[in-house]
């Protein structure tokens, strides 16, 4: 076996799946996309963080992660659930 076909052998044994749901990269892409929006709105907001949580219905822990940008701890239906709570009517990102 030649020095390439098994360097690419066993990046195949290495690598995770590209299926993998922690690797969706147009997920992560929408997740930070609303997240840099959320943020911003909160900036300008008049509302608390412990405002937003409790009108959102989520834990304050979550608004927490959400402006320290651990965006792993989130969904984008979270995320969505957020941004209307902060811009009712705004349109849905």
């Amino acid at each position: 076996m030649s020095t390439a076909r098994h360097t690419a052998y066993a990046a195949e044994l290495t690598d995770p799946p590209r299926s993998s749901p922690d690797l969706d990269v147009r997920d992560l892409e929408k997740r930070s996309r609303l997240m840099r929006i959320i943020t911003r709105l909160i900036a300008v907001s008049d509302l608390g963080s412990k405002d937003i949580a409790r009108r959102a219905g989520l834990p304050m822990q979550k608004i927490s992660d959400l402006l320290s940008g651990k965006l792993e701890h989130l969904s984008v239906d979270e995320l969505r659930l957020v941004y209307r709570t902060i811009d009712p009517s705004g349109p849905p990102p």
